[in-house]
């Protein structure tokens, strides 16, 4: 059986579900990045992918900036992006609070002095679902399984100036070389490693 190309839908399918009957700000995701009442952070994805946890963050009234290095899955996103933008003025106004850029995260995150990171690395597949089997795997062909994640993540605690947070799967183990994180968030088959941004040390001189 042939399978259905890869494609970004902000739109239909799990994606609308998700910003209608989601659970607004009290997802684990939006939690994790600091979504409380009267605060809506700026988020940049770094590991921008389908843009499904973009989309999210932009519904719930996020200004965010996606980064992906990926020829082929940035075309896809930007792609989706332009019909969403025409599909509602719902859609719309999403949409104009995102903005994709094409390149590599380790790059272009200092330039942008972020508040808040979000990354979310290739790791192995998990669970059995038709979404892991299809979509996953054909994502992961395209992209590869990000060998540089811990480099990714080293340069983002380096330049975030509120909080970064690594969504990785519920029982992994920590990624190495890392600091422990400030807490975490737990969900059904994901955590969320939340890192606080440490205060500066005094000035001894």
């Amino acid at each position: 059986m042939t399978e259905t190309p890869l494609k970004v839908d902000f739109i239909t399918g799990a994606v609308d579900y998700r910003r209608r009957h989601g659970g607004g700000r009290g997802q684990p995701l939006p939690r994790a990045l600091g979504f409380r009442p009267g605060v809506t952070p700026a988020v940049v994805d770094a590991t921008a992918g389908l843009g499904r946890d973009a989309f999210l963050l932009a519904s719930l009234g996020a200004k965010v900036t996606l980064i992906e290095r990926n020829e082929t899955v940035h075309g896809l996103l930007r792609t989706a992006m332009e019909i969403a933008a025409q599909e509602s003025d719902i859609h719309h106004e999403i949409i104009s609070r995102m903005t994709l850029l094409k390149g590599d995260a380790r790059d272009i995150l200092a330039e942008l002095t972020p508040e808040t990171v979000l990354i979310d690395p290739m790791h192995p597949p998990r669970g059995k679902s038709a979404l892991v089997k299809s979509e996953m795997r054909q994502l992961r062909a395209i992209v590869g399984t990000d060998p540089d994640c811990a480099d990714l993540m080293k340069i983002a605690l380096a330049v975030a100036t509120k909080r970064v947070v690594l969504k990785w799967p519920r029982r992994a183990e920590p990624m190495p070389g890392l600091r422990a994180p400030s807490h975490q968030i737990v969900g059904k088959s994901t955590r969320y490693d939340v890192f606080m941004m440490l205060p500066a040390p005094p000035d001894q001189s």
